[in-house]
């Protein structure tokens, strides 16, 4: 008769289990949604789902998948995910601050939680302030605390496989080695033009606003100049914030110069299509300070002679035409203000 009821309750256990589910279910909320109330997951060209958002954010459904890493996106903006069948699976974030206020629960939370946190910890300790202050000593602090950070996460999120451990591994190496490339390519920009020697110059370049403008008819100003080109995404982000930085110092000891090096990227290597480009998106953007073309893209002397390999790439000058700054801080990083005001602009 025990028996019996052993094999009973064995039986009865084994029924409440059930098979497993072949999909897995995926909910949560997104505070302060984007108007397209949609949710996507997508895993390049083999996999994409449209989950709907209720009015408030929230969102529950279904997805049939093969277990790996997918990318999720909703409006601008873009995170990852690991899902697999019968998981239950749940994440809660915040629109304004999609990444950096992430959360994720359910199954496979501790790995979610260990991918996103990884990811945001850079931007803790590899600030903008950081990389503006131009001292070695400070990003080896930095570098060595972002690693002690990221030991700490591995001890905090313990039900991580070891091959996402291993990738994140490579991740966290591949950004110490890029944030090192990076400050020392600065570093060898700020001995190879040090403050107080004499600027490069630039010669008769056409003006937006008509007639054409040299760096010595600014003489007598501080000359803050932004280099960049119509196809470059970083350049466009900081319109606004250069925007804002014309308007606060209108009528100052400064100049605020933007030279495109357009000369045929993103429109198919037609300079003249780029010249249009160009022509554009000043009078599209209602693009403020002295706007100017260089004479010959990249290739340009002016260009050449800062060795600009990149841009944007911003450079601050002095009254008498000497370098402040062959590597200034960009207008959105609050480090430029600092610099005006050491100099009482």
């Amino acid at each position: 008769m025990k028996r019996l009821l052993s094999l009973s309750i064995a039986i009865s256990l084994f029924a409440c289990k059930g098979e497993p589910k072949d999909y897995v279910t995926l909910s949560g909320k997104i505070n302060n949604p984007d108007e397209s109330k949609t949710l996507k997951i997508f895993k390049g060209r083999d996999y994409e789902k449209i989950i709907p958002l209720n009015d408030d954010g929230s969102f529950n459904d279904t997805l049939k998948v093969v277990a790996g890493d997918y990318n999720l996106q909703h409006g601008k903006e873009y995170g990852q995910i690991y899902l697999e069948n019968d998981n239950e699976s749940a994440f809660e974030t915040d629109y304004n601050s999609f990444m950096d206020s992430m959360v994720f629960k359910g199954d496979a939370s501790d790995l979610n939680n260990f991918s996103v946190q990884s990811f945001i910890i850079s931007k803790t300790y590899f600030t903008e302030e950081l990389v503006a202050s131009n001292d070695m000593s400070q990003v080896d602090d930095a570098i060595a605390a972002y690693k002690s950070a990221y030991e700490d996460l591995k001890i905090k999120y313990t039900d991580v496989d070891s091959m996402h451990v291993s990738m994140m591994d490579m991740n966290i190496d591949k950004t110490v080695q890029q944030i090192t490339k990076y400050m020392e390519s600065k570093m060898a920009r700020i001995k190879a033009f040090p403050k107080g020697s004499a600027s490069p110059a630039f010669e008769d370049y056409e003006n937006f606003a008509g007639g054409t403008t040299s760096l010595s008819d600014l003489k007598g100003k501080y000359v803050y100049i932004d280099l960049w080109a119509t196809w470059c995404a970083p350049c466009i982000k900081e319109i606004p914030s250069l925007k804002a930085l014309e308007k606060e110092y209108e009528g100052k000891n400064i100049e605020f110069v933007s030279i495109s090096v357009d000369e045929g990227r993103g429109y198919n290597n037609d300079p003249a299509e780029a010249y249009k480009g160009w022509k554009k998106m000043v009078n599209d953007k209602e693009l403020g300070g002295i706007q100017l073309i260089a004479d010959n893209g990249f290739r340009s002397q002016f260009i050449q002679d800062y060795k600009v390999t990149g841009i944007p790439r911003f450079l601050l000058i002095d009254p008498n035409g000497n370098i402040v700054s062959a590597d200034a801080p960009r207008p959105s990083n609050s480090a430029l203000i600092s610099l005006f005001n050491e100099l009482n602009i």
